[in-house]
């Protein structure tokens, strides 16, 4: 059995001259109904006469075209009004004529060329409809042949509304999307940056550190090992991070970073020969969370620029555990070298500070007077990722 709840979207996928073809079919056969012979619009006064084959054309040029009013607009106008012309001049007062408003209003809100120009022939056609009604002895005043005027240009006006807000809507739509997809190319960037950053930099400062130790073979496979892991590390980051980007990946949790994973992350930066004092107080959540994570990108964050910048100084890693937030110091007394790291370009700190205002937090990354640098951040526990 089909799914009741699949037929909207099954309609939607039809042509549009598909779906606009039941009304055209069925304004045409109720206007042929004896019953409604004489029951539809009349403008002047012109007496009645009873339906011919004539009638039959009038009726079919006014309704059938309502099946490409969508597609081709101007062109089911122009029929129409032919129709119409014809219904008014012979007095068949089909109710056929209901379908000029309705070819206007699908012309304001879907025809996209030629627009003033249709609206200009469309009234201009007016007048000698009205002349021509009123020499075969119409009974009605201007103001009666105003009156409709004003009555079908409000459906063109109708239908230009829609026309506006449809594009208005679609133009909303449109930067909500391109501002989706720049806040989603932001996400990437930082989270690319957080795992290439610092394991780069391990890897460089390792690797720096290697050519002064060809005489101490020991303490030289201990370096290249490092390496070789800091680098294995990398890659398994990076596959993790390009499996989340793929949308058929299905994420289990299990590799995104927490602060479970701070000892693992200042045992890194150790290796690459950065004495880093390691406190933490309290207890962290047994579920990760974005709280959880950003606090881990700070400290990996901040260790990076601790070996860029001051490789070899005294660094210190605070992370306390508290019920509403975690807060987290890491401060260097930048006595150290950097020559040989990269080079930085400010991002790092910047989508640190967006990470955690994004959460309600607070974020600081300042000089000390002694020329050592300190980053703090205080993040509002308890946002699940």
């Amino acid at each position: 059995m089909t799914d009741l709840r699949r037929i909207p979207d099954l309609w939607r996928r039809w042509d549009v001259t598909v779906r606009d073809l039941p009304l055209a079919l069925l304004l045409t056969v109720v206007s042929l109904l004896p019953a409604f012979h004489n029951q539809g619009t009349q403008v002047g006064d012109l007496p009645a006469r009873p339906f011919d084959e004539l009638a039959v054309v009038a009726v079919a040029l006014q309704c059938l075209p309502l099946a490409v009013r969508r597609r081709w607009p101007a062109v089911c106008v122009a029929l129409v009004a032919l129709g119409f012309a014809v219904d008014q001049l012979r007095g068949y007062h089909a109710y056929a004529g209901t379908a000029l408003p309705i070819a206007l209003l699908s012309a304001g809100a879907h025809l996209e060329r030629h627009r003033r120009v249709t609206a200009v022939l469309a009234s201009v056609a007016y007048v000698p409809l009205a002349v021509a009604l009123g020499r075969l002895g119409s009974g009605a005043g201007p103001e009666e042949f105003v009156t409709f005027y004003l009555v079908l240009a409000g459906a063109w006006g109708v239908g230009s509304w829609m026309r506006s807000t449809r594009a208005a809507e679609a133009e909303r739509r449109r930067r909500v999307a391109e501002a989706t997809r720049a806040a989603e190319r932001a996400r990437i960037a930082r989270e690319l940056h957080d795992v290439v950053t610092h394991h780069v930099t391990a890897m460089v400062v390792q690797a720096e550190a290697a050519r002064y130790l060809t005489a101490v073979p020991d303490r030289l496979d201990e370096t290249l090992s490092a390496v070789t892991d800091t680098g294995r590390r990398a890659i398994t980051d990076l596959r993790h991070l390009l499996d989340l980007l793929n949308p058929d990946h299905q994420d289990t949790g299990d590799r995104t970073p927490s602060v479970g994973d701070l000892h693992a992350l200042v045992e890194q930066t150790r290796r690459a020969g950065q004495p880093v004092e390691f406190t933490e107080e309290g207890r962290p959540a047994e579920t990760i969370g974005s709280a959880e994570l950003v606090a881990f990108r700070v400290v990996q964050e901040a260790l990076t620029n601790a070996l860029k910048y001051a490789h070899g100084s005294r660094t210190e890693v605070g992370v306390r555990h508290g019920e509403k937030e975690i807060t987290v110091e890491v401060s260097t007394d930048g006595t150290g070298s950097s020559a040989g790291s990269p080079g930085g370009s400010g991002r790092g700190l910047a989508g640190l500070r967006e990470r955690v205002d994004a959460l309600g937090g607070e974020f600081t990354a300042d000089r000390r007077p002694d020329g050592g640098f300190v980053v703090r951040a205080r993040i509002p526990a308890g946002s699940p990722s």
